[in-house]
């Protein structure tokens, strides 16, 4: 394909991709085929949006080399393992789409198909498990691609990789792949409970149900979304996001609209912590369901250890007590861009607004594979070595690549 065409390709992929919800933010890479020894690809650390031709990267099959200033996405190699093995594949997406990354941690080795995604194959293999970006993981997925004939691949703990002929059909098989993972997690949960579930909400009763436990409920608080804007704490309200109240960082003091309890939660937070600038109150179903039983949760995706952290713990959160128990959620959180508040959903963290909103998107994300892993009985962390390498990585290289070039 002519170079330009295929970077007018990858560009227009990455759009659709977001539009559907199968990638966000910078996750996920998108690359086309320029030939048999070349292939262009999406760089590290920008955001979809905003890509124009000269930020695509045309990268050597054979040894990954390239030329410029621009950096391609550290997964090219994965990339180029699909184009060495499959010489009639032309375009690859991969993704950290929800119901993929959650089936990739459930220690499964494959997800068999119906005939309603045969055009995948028979069957989505899942790679072992490696560190992004890996020589280990390239040789993982390698293994997979020259055992089993399939225009997809989930790589455990991480995300998926699908592939075709073209832009169209590699979007095709990326949606087929998420339809057919729904389809796998209805499927196990029947086999497990012997039960008819027919939507995935289910498996979240499910989870209340095996591990509830009897400790008290409380007090349920308000959701705000805030940020710190020099030595005064924004907090807004609604999805409109509206200023409900301005409180002064050092002192409390509340220099716009009215004292609210959940404010000073918040300023204790932004006061021990100088490099969290924003922070979201999320109740969205699958967090506030952990939260309910309010254990500590570990990283069963690669994404949810780098921008979260080595472990998400929990924390009681009272407006009769908001100094003395906002201590403890402050403890809860510790280094980490994420803590549930009991039965109160969690605060997701991040240096500025934008992050906060992608701790929480990873976060949800997190807590899906959580509640389905422990449903099934198949809760396997990511090595907390591991999880913490990749958490320092992401915070010191990565997650300021994009901040300077979103």
């Amino acid at each position: 394909m002519e170079i330009q065409k295929a970077k007018e390709q990858v560009i227009l992929a990455g759009k659709m991709l977001i539009e559907k919800g199968l990638i966000a933010r910078t996750w996920g890479n998108v690359s086309c085929r320029i030939n048999q020894d070349q292939f262009v690809i999406t760089p590290s650390g920008k955001a979809y949006e905003s890509l124009t031709p000269d930020d695509i990267v045309l990268v050597n099959i054979k040894d990954l080399s390239y030329e410029g200033d621009v950096k391609p996405s550290s997964e090219k190699g994965i990339h180029m393992e699909v184009y060495k093995h499959l010489p009639d594949i032309n375009f690859v997406i991969h993704t950290h789409q929800v119901n993929a990354s959650v089936v990739s941690t459930l220690g499964v080795d494959v997800v068999p198909l119906s005939s309603k995604h045969s055009a995948i194959g028979s069957c989505i293999p899942i790679a072992g498990y490696a560190l992004p970006g890996t020589k280990k993981l390239r040789k993982n997925i390698s293994y997979t691609l020259d055992s089993f004939h399939s225009k997809a691949v989930l790589m455990a703990k991480h995300g998926a990789l699908c592939f075709g002929r073209d832009l169209e059909e590699s979007f095709m098989i990326a949606n087929m792949v998420e339809e057919a993972c729904e389809a796998f997690l209805l499927d196990y949960c029947n086999q497990v409970y012997n039960k008819s579930c027919t939507s995935l909400d289910e498996i979240n009763g499910l989870y209340l149900k095996k591990y509830q436990t009897d400790e008290p409920t409380a007090i349920n608080i308000d959701a705000y979304v805030s940020e710190r804007v020099g030595n005064t704490i924004n907090l807004y309200e609604g999805k409109e996001e509206q200023l409900v109240s301005k409180i002064d960082l050092i002192s409390g003091q509340v220099n716009f609209g009215k004292y609210l309890p959940e404010g000073e939660l918040h300023r204790l937070i932004y006061h021990s912590r100088p490099d969290i600038k924003s922070i979201v109150h999320s109740k969205e179903e699958d967090i506030l369901t952990v939260s309910r039983v309010g254990k500590t949760i570990y990283p069963l995706l690669d994404d949810f250890a780098q921008i979260i952290g080595p472990y998400m713990g929990c924390a009681v959160y009272s407006r009769e007590k908001p100094f003395e128990t906002a201590k403890d959620v402050v403890k809860a959180l510790k280094k980490n861009n994420g803590v549930f508040i009991r039965n109160n959903g969690a605060l997701c963290c991040g240096p500025c607004k934008k992050d906060a909103y992608a701790a929480e998107l990873v976060a949800i994300k997190g807590c899906k594979a959580w509640i389905a892993a422990s449903v099934f009985g198949n809760v396997q962390p990511i090595n907390k070595i591991e999880a913490r390498l990749m958490n320092f990585v992401y915070k010191n290289k990565y997650s300021k690549e994009s901040t300077v070039k979103d």
